[in-house]
């Protein structure tokens, strides 16, 4: 699958749910975030809310780098499974069968799945109660060629999807539920 780099991009929909990669000890893990957004258009940055405990916040600390994947509605299983086990006990890129590429940072893992990956280097980093929230600024956006239209990024092909709180406890594409939430996942743990 063949990508096209389009510059930096705030491209992040209202609620999505993400895979935030990081590199820890040289190596990709990911986790499934949904308390994110748009910081700025410019220059474009985003925010993730990342738990303490969290494995991939080790590696997001050792490189100052991290990715943002969006992943579209054929990736359920494998977002959902990153994010209710850790990557300090599971290989999550080996379970989901990723495909992992680096682009202009080198330091931040991107999963070539994924039909929108934004690379981001670390602005800030602050203590928020049971969270780290990292601010981050986007460096290179990178949009999967099949989901362009007329060379702009079409939701419609990238079919990202939010995650629902209770009491639905599901995830919705645009418009329609897709599955509950924390069950589809647990076909591939072991």
């Amino acid at each position: 699958m063949s990508k096209t780099a389009i510059g930096p991009q705030p491209l992040i929909y209202p609620l999505p749910v993400l895979l935030i990669g990081a590199n820890v000890n040289d190596k990709p893990t990911f986790t499934t975030v949904s308390y994110c957004g748009i910081a700025s258009s410019d220059p474009p940055m985003i925010a993730v809310s990342l738990r303490h405990q969290r494995y991939t916040l080790i590696g997001l600390r050792q490189n100052m780098t991290f990715s943002a994947n969006i992943p579209s509605t054929d990736m359920i299983k494998e977002t959902d499974y990153c994010g209710i086990v850790s990557g300090h006990e599971y290989n999550k890129v080996e379970v989901c069968q990723f495909k992992i590429f680096y682009g202009k940072l080198g330091s931040a893992p991107l999963i070539e799945q994924c039909p929108l990956n934004l690379e981001c280097k670390v602005v800030h980093i602050l203590d928020l109660g049971n969270n780290s929230y990292v601010v981050g600024s986007i460096e290179e956006t990178h949009v999967s060629s099949d989901c362009l239209t007329d060379g702009k990024p079409d939701v419609g092909k990238i079919k990202p999807f939010t995650y629902i709180t209770t009491p639905a406890l599901c995830y919705q594409g645009l418009g329609d539920d897709i599955t509950k939430a924390f069950s589809p996942g647990k076909e591939l743990k072991k």
